[in-house]
């Protein structure tokens, strides 16, 4: 089957590899535009883009694919092209129903839910941040709409209680690389359903990471809390702060100890747990202290002191 595969992340490179490694023929790859990264502002390539640049596939990086001189040339190249499908994992682009409309088989979506649930930019984070103990991954013939699509095949994993995000992800990566790779030979010997997404309160919508969030809100229930730092672990990475400087929240765990200290007070200087909303407390193991490197708290104590009662994030 003759592919554009459009995707972005880490996530989306083992969908790709899969295609292309059991015999589709990739007939050119769709990336976000290299942006600057990290503190020295280094124009980094996606690693879809380091993946196709590999194999010596053709790469498009438009801006747009909606609107401007970027998506009239996007259409052009695509129509030149004339693939039998479209698969997009992870693109961090809207397609224009000129090209969900242009290939044979329409436009391949592996998105990481199980749909209708979790529709929209953070599907793995916020199954973790609400307590969620599966989710899985999704095949879906795209529409117009958000997420919205014919769902063609689903398939679960399991989500266990000190899962993080970054874990999660590499789980889904693989289940979702498997799942477009049999889509696609299903589409092919014409042995599949479009099958239509329950509705009503089934869909619920997974709001894209804002930076306020990563700021660590004791005020919550500590489960919440908890979720949160290992839904956003390892990347983007929750952070509080301690005598007025950012450290980074890697791992956490429930500590068991209960505290009528204020939300945010250091309960137990010896382990670092800390006092959340409901008197319950989150034990800290695994930080990086603002200009330091990441470490466990048990490294980190040695060379700091900490002291009961005192309030984070000040």
């Amino acid at each position: 089957m003759r592919v554009v595969f459009m995707g972005t992340p880490e996530f989306s490179v083992l969908s790709a590899e899969t295609l292309r490694a059991v015999g589709h023929e990739i007939c050119a790859v769709f990336t976000q535009p290299d942006k600057p990264k990290n503190r020295g502002k280094q124009v980094m390539m996606s690693p879809v883009k380091k993946w196709a640049l590999e194999y010596g596939f053709t790469v498009y990086q438009p801006r747009s694919l909606r609107k401007g001189e970027d998506a009239e040339q996007s259409l052009k190249v695509l129509r030149e092209i004339n693939p039998d499908v479209i698969v997009v994992v992870a693109y961090g682009q809207i397609l224009p129903k000129e090209i969900l409309d242009l290939p044979k088989y329409g436009c391949i979506n592996v998105h990481a839910s199980i749909l209708p649930k979790y529709r929209g930019a953070a599907p793995i984070q916020r199954a973790i941040q609400d307590g969620c103990t599966e989710t899985g991954v999704s095949t879906m013939k795209m529409d117009e709409g958000l997420d919205t699509g014919r769902y063609i095949m689903r398939r679960r994993t399991e989500i266990t209680d000190d899962m993080t995000g970054t874990e999660l992800s590499e789980l889904l990566s693989r289940s979702g690389a498997n799942l477009i790779a049999e889509t696609l030979l299903n589409i092919e010997t014409d042995n599949y359903m479009l099958n239509r997404q329950e509705y009503c309160e089934k869909a619920t919508y997974a709001e894209k990471i804002t930076k306020e969030e990563l700021r660590v809100d004791f005020s919550k229930p500590a489960k919440f809390v908890y979720n949160t730092i290992r839904a956003m672990a390892d990347e983007p990475c929750c952070y509080t702060f301690l005598d007025g400087k950012r450290i980074k929240i890697f791992r956490a765990r429930m500590s068991g100890e209960i505290s009528k200290l204020p939300a945010g007070s250091i309960a137990n200087e010896k382990t670092f747990a800390v006092v959340c909303g409901d008197g319950n407390c989150v034990e800290l193991t695994e930080i990086c202290p603002e200009g330091g490197k990441r470490m466990t708290v048990d490294a980190f104590l040695r060379g700091k002191k900490l002291q009961k009662g005192s309030i984070l994030d000040k």
